[in-house]
């Protein structure tokens, strides 16, 4: 039997994290009964990201140009290159107003039981961004995940025999926490706080 738009509703918002049956399907009534414009304008404005939203040749942040805004400004320290996990761990870390460099977005981490190896994750071109010829130190802010933990180890790993110095954002982030629920001043003292990585 076919679902209906209804039931197909249901299930499409079920894909957002945090939202299961019940909550998918008060979300679904709720644009149906209360705002059918709302619910148009969450439509149109999906499909248009889906076509004009692309990955930044550069950072591999989410932009709408083939360089994004922060990888083209002159004003921003080339040599030194933050590795985040999400586009919004890399939001965290510009509210802090301490660095000033570039980022390289990984969008997601190595975590073996979801299938997630340093493949899956591109680390080829984070490799290849690394060896640009202007890059001098590389700050890993990853998560204080175990997941996180592996994906920082594994890039120092990568990168220490290649004479990159690979710093990592101090504890001052809690352990098991992640950089998207951190205050800002706190992640500022862990970034003013990196320390070298041990390979």
């Amino acid at each position: 039997m076919t679902p209906t738009g209804l039931e197909s509703l249901i299930e499409a918002l079920r894909c957002l994290p945090g939202i299961g049956p019940k909550s998918a399907q008060r979300m679904a009534y709720h644009l149906m009964q209360r705002d059918r414009k709302g619910a148009k304008r969450l439509g149109e404005a999906v499909l248009h990201a889906l076509d004009a939203v692309k990955h930044c040749l550069r950072c591999n942040t989410f932009s709408e140009t083939e360089i994004c805004e922060r990888c083209a400004s002159p004003k921003r320290d080339q040599s030194v290159l933050c590795v985040v996990e999400t586009p919004v761990d890399m939001n965290m870390m510009e509210q802090t107003l301490a660095y000033q460099g570039l980022y390289y977005v990984l969008m997601g981490r190595i975590s073996p039981l979801d299938g997630v190896g340093p493949r899956e994750l591109g680390l080829e071109q984070l490799m290849a961004r690394v060896m640009d010829g202007l890059v001098q130190e590389v700050i890993l802010a990853t998560n204080y995940t175990n997941e996180g933990e592996a994906t920082a180890h594994y890039i120092t790993a990568m990168l220490k025999p290649k004479g990159i110095g690979v710093t990592r954002i101090a504890r001052g982030v809690p352990v098991g926490g992640e950089l998207e629920y951190v205050d800002s001043g706190t992640l500022a003292q862990a970034l003013r706080e990196r320390k070298a990585c041990a390979a």
